[in-house]
């Protein structure tokens, strides 16, 4: 069964309705980036970090998986899928998909600020102030904010170089290290790249370009592959 690897990125969960900061010259939701998503913002404002990610897990749970999400969920049934998102929101879970890798985190998980390896699944969508891991450390978003490192690295590389197909598909491929992904994808991979507003891409055999947005890209990709749905 060959293998695909799918990097996704904003663009795909756009179309369910979840916003990204890039909408908005550098605001996300009508925030700096840098007060909400950074280790900086997190000791300068816990309550307003705290209280943005509650509001995103809020929208998340309304939000419903697109075309796009369902159609990689469909590929599993001819091929071997791993995903690896930037995304922290739960749709490709929501779509079926069963090996999903969250890069920058998972929104519906919090940790400890004293052991990140105390990490636990949400219930619900609110953490607040006083709510602590089992050390007595307060707990906060299971994300990796912009300046930390993004400890599933390795593992997606490893992932990728086993790649027969690479997707990629909602990225602009400008952050990094996620974006070098795709150099590591072999140089016999057939590589898709979809998105509405085309990323530079190192020419290479087996590329195909396909300008449009997830769920008008994704079904030339099943059409291609043959299991349109």
């Amino acid at each position: 069964m060959k293998k695909i690897i799918v990097l996704s990125g904003a663009g795909i969960s756009a179309e369910s309705g979840i916003k990204t900061f890039r909408d908005s010259d550098g605001l996300w939701e009508g925030h700096d980036v840098m007060e909400v998503a950074t280790p900086q913002g997190w000791k300068k404002n816990q309550e307003l970090v705290l209280d943005f990610y509650n509001q995103r897990r809020k929208q998340a749970l309304s939000s419903e998986p697109n075309a796009a999400h369902i159609a990689l969920a469909e590929l599993e049934k001819n091929f071997d899928v791993t995903i690896i998102t930037q995304n922290v929101d739960n749709l490709h879970e929501k779509a079926g998909s069963i090996k999903v890798m969250h890069l920058h985190g998972e929104l519906f998980k919090s940790r400890s600020t004293l052991d990140e390896s105390l990490i636990y699944d949400m219930k619900g969508w609110e953490l607040k102030q006083g709510d602590k891991c089992e050390k007595g450390s307060q707990l906060r978003p299971h994300i990796v904010w912009f300046g930390e490192e993004v400890p599933m690295m390795d593992v997606a590389i490893k992932e990728t170089l086993k790649a027969d197909i690479f997707i990629v598909i909602g990225t602009s491929l400008v952050v990094y290290p996620a974006a070098s992904l795709v150099d590591y994808a072999p140089a016999n991979a057939k590589i898709y790249v979809i998105d509405q507003n085309m990323p530079y891409i190192s020419p290479r055999p087996n590329l195909v370009l396909i300008e449009e947005k997830a769920t008008v890209g994704m079904k030339r990709v099943l059409v291609d592959l043959g299991c349109a749905l």
